[in-house]
């Protein structure tokens, strides 16, 4: 499902236009981007929850070389699914 399925399908369950629907989407997504970003985390109870963690820095290697060469510390996107978004994925 890409971004364009989603809004069809949040259009047709809740009866609003396709346009108003794409609008929420994208002010939701920008409102996670946003949390996250700050390095807030953002629980969304019975789905998950988004946070940002640390990576450190670190050896890796050139796959053609095998070189060693290091890898910068950065920030990470991390997102722990919710107890009823696992339980409906494995039923």
């Amino acid at each position: 499902m890409n971004k364009q399925d989603l809004i069809d399908q949040v259009s047709a369950l809740t009866g609003e236009s396709k346009s108003s629907t794409a609008e929420a989407i994208d002010a939701i997504l920008d409102a996670v981007t946003q949390a996250v970003t700050r390095g807030d985390a953002v629980q969304l109870i019975g789905f998950g929850t988004f946070s940002s963690g640390d990576r450190a820095e670190r050896v890796g290697r050139n796959p053609a070389t095998g070189e060693a060469i290091t890898i910068p510390a950065s920030k990470a996107v991390k997102f722990s699914a919710g107890k009823a978004f696992k339980e409906a994925v494995n039923s």
